[in-house]
C-alpha cells in the first residue's frame, strides 16, 4: 500500500475532521503524494463550513516517523531541484496548516520523528500519549531541518532547549514537552485520537469568525511590533463587534443559553 491521508469525519461528530497519516509498515513515513492531498485537505475544509475544527493524526498508534530514508538516497542521484520542490510541497503544506482559519489539533501516538515533528509544531494545539516521544534527528544522519522546524522550535523552547533538541538530536518525552508548554495535554496511552477528536468537537461550538480573527491575531504577533498589532486588534475587535456572530454570542450569554453559530 502507498503512503496517502486518510480523511474523516467521526461517527457523533458534526464538526470536526480527521486528517490520518497512513503509510503501513513504514510508520506513516511522509511523502509528497501525502503533502498535495493535505494542502488539497486544508483548502477543501475551508470552503466547507460544516468543518469547525481539524485533528491531524497517523495511523495505527504512530503519528510519524518523518521523511522515508531510501526515498532521500534514491533522490541523491536525481537533480537537487527534485528534492527541493519536494521540500516547497511540504513547506506550502505547513503553511496551510498554520494559516487555516480552523483550529487543527495534532494527536501524538508514539512519536513524531523528523517532519512529522514539523507537522505536530504546525497545529495550533497538540494531544501527545504520556509515552510519546518527539525528535528531530536529522544531524544524526548528516542533514538540516525542513518543515519550519527550527522556526517553530525557536519560538517556542528557551533557545538552549531549542538547541539541545535539533543538535543532540536524541528524543524527547512528551511529558517534558508538556512541562515547557509545547504539548497541550497528556493522555494515556491509545487515547490521543479520542481526546482531541472531544478538544476539536468542543472547540466547534466557538464563534468559527472570532476563532478565524484570532489565529490571525496570533499569527501576526509573532512578526508585529506592539504598536502595529494593538491597531490589528483594535481593527478586528471592531469588526467582529459588528458580525453576527457577536450578537449570537452576547445575547445567548445574557439569556443564559448555548449559543448557535451559523
Amino acid at each position: 500500500m502507498s503512503a496517502e491521508l486518510l480523511t474523516d469525519r467521526p461517527a457523533g461528530s458534526d464538526t470536526t475532521l480527521v486528517l490520518k497519516l497512513s503509510n503501513p509498515g513504514a510508520r506513516n513515513a511522509l511523502h509528497p503524494d501525502m503533502y498535495a492531498a493535505g494542502i488539497e485537505a486544508l483548502n477543501t475544509a475551508e470552503r466547507d463550513n460544516s468543518v469547525r475544527a481539524i485533528v491531524l493524526t497517523g495511523a495505527d498508534n504512530f503519528f510519524c516517523a518523518g521523511g522515508n530514508l531510501n526515498r532521500l538516497l534514491e533522490n541523491r542521484a536525481k537533480d537537487p531541484s527534485v528534492q527541493g520542490e519536494s521540500i516547497d510541497l511540504l513547506a506550502e503544506w505547513i503553511s496551510a496548516l498554520r494559516s487555516s482559519t480552523k483550529p487543527v489539533i495534532a494527536a501524538v501516538e508514539g512519536a513524531a520523528a523528523g517532519a512529522g515533528f514539523s507537522l505536530a509544531l504546525a497545529c495550533d494545539l497538540i494531544v501527545a500519549a504520556d509515552d510519546a516521544r518527539f525528535v528531530m534527528s536529522y544531524a544524526r544522519v548528516g542533514l538540516t531541518p525542513d518543515g519550519g522546524a527550527s522556526w517553530f522550535l525557536s519560538r517556542t523552547l528557551p533557545r538552549t532547549l531549542a538547541s539541545e533538541v535539533l543538535l543532540e538530536a536524541k528524543p524527547i518525552g512528551a511529558a517534558r514537552l508538556h512541562e515547557v508548554g509545547v504539548v497541550n495535554r497528556l493522555t494515556k496511552k491509545g487515547i490521543a485520537l479520542d481526546a482531541a477528536i472531544a478538544w476539536a468537537d468542543d472547540l466547534g461550538s466557538v464563534s468559527p469568525k472570532a476563532m478565524a480573527r484570532i489565529k490571525s491575531l496570533i499569527n501576526a504577533a509573532e512578526l508585529q511590533p506592539l504598536a502595529a498589532h494593538l491597531d490589528m486588534e483594535r481593527d478586528s475587535f471592531v469588526d467582529a463587534l459588528h458580525h453576527g456572530d457577536a450578537l449570537e454570542g452576547i445575547t445567548a450569554f445574557l439569556e443564559k443559553r448555548q449559543p448557535n453559530y451559523r
